[in-house]
Order: structure tokens, then C-alpha cells, then sequence
């Protein structure tokens, strides 16, 4: 070959391979690239969630736009919150039998209903990223942990205080007869017609817990464990309590009403009606206490029905939900106490001394409300939950 040809060989290689070298750059650069951050096998969101939930668990500003811990959550996901709120336990699990709903906010006194009726699923905490910050306490309490598997996620707990009228009580209470026995309140009035009792079965645990000081002899020492005596004596107490009831409640918006217009003075309550009704302006004269025979209470947890039609947007809700920004404003709003402790400082709606006004330091003293079941561990036999349901119908219905 001349010495003129192969120069000019070398060249068109040369060129070749360049021209080859961009094409390639080109189709690379024209591919589609993975995503930085995009998950494999990431379950996907449907679009929505069905809640049932108690009054004032699940706030998205409408009533007053500093609480508003659902819109920030659906922007994120995509995922709809939908809300149906219940009055009592009983209504809730009327609702989580009919279906129709994804998670339910249980208290103790239904949690282990739904575990039991297979309307609740355990719960895969490794998809909870956050379970490890909930308190110990309740991490793997009795009310939702069954055989080791956990059947919810923690949300909120508190007392079942004791609501009254500050205009009436110029000191708070001191006991719970001021619902419990007629008696002149502190104004010179009777009480008859000026209270209310909750209008569900549950309640028979307060009134026992209320013998268990009144009457010691009785033996009482768990209000959700009574033998037939002890039950007795409860049933007693509350026929006699109707003639002073103005009211069973279970709408806490219709006990505020009766408590600005229909003279009502003095009930069990939880602290969601004593914060409403003292921020209206102007406040309402309104005060709670938790009295000397102690209180029951109850410790929230959201549970994953069984068949849940939107599964992994619940997922992602129960992750939300224990987030200490959520936990802290849902402890504000309604007076609750907060099942992840890092809520309880830097957050602007509770405050630093929230959790201590909210009663966090009463853990160890409240009886949060459980299923009373026949078998029990102190005593031989107890009454069960069915036979509280239909004594206590019968005491409301005269």
C-alpha cells in the first residue's frame, strides 16, 4: 500500500469509530433513566382510606385551621382520607361489621372484639417504620397484642375525666357521688336532671370503680373483672343514678350543648369537650377533674381491617399517624396524651407542658377501658361483656 493510502486508511477508521462513539453517547442520553428515587416493588397507594374514628381524631382544619393534620398527608400520598366518626365502642364495631372501612381508632373495650370476630388483621410493624418510637408501655399492650402478634398501632390515650361547671363548683369535685347520688350541689340545687352518664356498657366499670371506694367490703379490685355480687351492686347503683341522668351521651358536640343550654352541671367526659368548650369566645365556665376514687380511661389503637380494600394507603396512615408533629397537634385538639413521647416537646399547638397538663404522669393510675370477659385472672367468674350489654340497654330504657 502507498505511503499516501495508508494514512488515509487510518483516517476513515479513526473517523468511524468516533462517529460509532456519538451514536452510542446519543442513544444513551435519549433512554430513559431510572429514577434516583424510585423504590423497587414499592407497594402502590390507592388513592384513598376509610376511617372510622372517634369525634376529633382526625382533623383536616375545618374547624379550626391550626388543626389540620390530614391535608399535608394527602398531598403527600395522594391518598383520600375519608371519616366516619362513632360515639361509642359498640357503634364502632356495628361499623367494622358491616365494612366497608379500612382502619378503625378502637378503644380497649372493642379492640378485642374485632381481634376476636376476625374484623381485624395483625399488622406488619417492619412496615411502620416508626413503631420503635411509641412508648414501651403500650408497644405490646394487652388491648391489641394477641399471642405476640400486634393487631393496631397505638394513637392516643387519656382519662375519662369528670366535666363541670365552674359557676356551680367553685372548688372542683372531690368525688364522683356528684353524679353517681342525688345530693345538693354546691349552688343550693339538687343535681337531679343537672347530669349525664355515657351511653355505653363500659360505663358499668365506672360506677364499679366507684364501689370500689364507696363500698370496700364489696371486694372490688379490677372494675372490668366483677363476680355476680359485684356486678350486682354496680346495676344498683345505676338504676338508682337514672332518676338523676338528664341525659346518656355518647354526641360529644350534644353534651357541650347541654352543658351551654340545657343546665347540665356535672358529668363524665373526656378532655375533647373541656378544650372546645373553653376556647369558644367567650370561654365557657367549664373545668374537669379526675377525682379521688381515680378514674377509668382508655388507650386508642388503629386497626387494620381484615379484607381492607385500600391496604397500603393505610399503611402509610398509620406511619402518619404516630409522627410526632400528629401526635402533638391530635393532643392538643383533643386533650389526649400522646402514645409517642418525642411529641411532647417543640410542638407549637401542645406546648412543652402539654403532656403533663393532658395527664401523662396518670398512666399508672387510670383503668383504661378492656372487654370485660367470663374468664378472668381475679376471680373465679366474671360477668361478661354480653351480659353488660344487655343490663345496661335495659337501665337507659327504664
Amino acid at each position: 500500500m502507498s505511503r499516501i493510502a495508508k494514512p488515509l486508511l487510518l483516517s476513515l477508521v479513526i473517523v468511524a469509530a468516533l462517529t460509532a462513539c456519538k451514536k452510542e453517547q446519543a442513544a444513551s442520553s435519549t433512554a430513559p433513566q431510572p429514577e434516583a428515587s424510585a423504590t423497587p416493588n414499592a407497594p402502590v397507594l390507592e388513592g384513598e382510606v376509610d376511617i372510622v374514628a372517634w369525634p376529633g381524631y382526625i382533623e383536616r382544619g375545618e374547624s379550626d385551621k391550626a388543626y389540620d393534620w390530614v391535608s399535608e398527608f394527602e398531598n403527600a400520598t395522594g391518598c383520600k382520607v375519608n371519616v366516619k366518626t362513632a360515639g361509642n365502642s359498640d357503634e364502632m364495631v356495628a361499623l367494622m361489621n358491616q365494612g366497608g372501612y379500612d382502619l378503625v381508632t378502637a378503644s380497649g373495650d372493642a379492640s378485642l372484639r374485632l381481634v376476636a370476630g376476625g374484623k381485624v388483621q395483625p399488622v406488619d410493624v417492619t412496615r411502620i417504620p416508626s413503631y420503635g418510637n411509641i412508648d414501651p408501655r403500650l408497644q405490646s399492650a394487652p388491648w391489641h397484642t394477641v399471642a405476640g402478634k400486634h393487631y393496631g398501632v397505638p394513637y392516643q390515650w387519656g382519662p375519662n375525666v369528670l366535666m363541670y361547671n365552674t359557676k356551680v363548683f367553685r372548688t372542683p369535685p372531690k368525688s364522683w357521688s356528684v353524679v353517681f347520688e342525688e345530693q345538693k350541689l354546691p349552688d343550693g340545687k339538687s343535681n337531679k336532671g343537672r347530669v349525664q352518664a355515657y351511653d355505653g356498657p363500659i360505663y358499668i366499670a365506672d360506677a364499679a370503680l366507684y364501689l370500689m371506694s364507696k363500698q370496700p367490703e364489696l371486694g372490688i379490685q379490677d372494675p372490668y373483672e366483677l363476680n355476680e355480687t359485684q356486678y350486682a351492686a354496680a346495676l344498683d347503683l345505676l338504676r338508682k343514678q337514672k332518676a338523676l341522668v338528664h341525659r346518656y351521651w355518647h354526641d360529644a358536640t350534644v353534651q357541650m350543648s347541654d352543658f351551654k343550654n340545657e343546665g347540665v352541671v356535672a358529668s363524665g367526659s373526656w378532655p375533647y369537650q373541656v378544650n372546645a368548650l373553653q376556647a369558644e369566645k367567650p370561654p365557657q365556665p367549664i373545668a374537669s377533674t379526675i377525682p379521688a376514687e381515680g378514674a377509668t380511661g382508655w388507650a386508642d389503637t388503629t386497626m387494620l381491617a381484615t379484607g381492607a380494600k385500600h391496604p397500603n394507603c393505610a399503611y402509610r396512615w398509620m406511619e402518619w399517624s404516630i409522627s410526632p408533629k400528629v401526635q402533638g397537634d391530635v393532643a392538643a385538639w383533643f386533650g389526649s396524651v400522646p402514645v409517642n413521647p418525642q411529641a411532647c416537646t417543640g410542638n407549637a399547638l401542645l406546648t412543652d407542658t402539654g403532656c403533663k397538663t393532658n395527664g401523662i404522669d396518670n398512666f399508672d393510675n387510670l383503668h383504661f377501658w378492656r372487654t370485660p370477659e367470663a374468664k378472668c385472672a381475679g376471680q373465679t367468674a366474671c360477668v361478661p361483656y354480653s351480659r353488660w350489654t344487655q343490663d345496661y340497654l335495659a337501665i337507659m330504657g327504664g
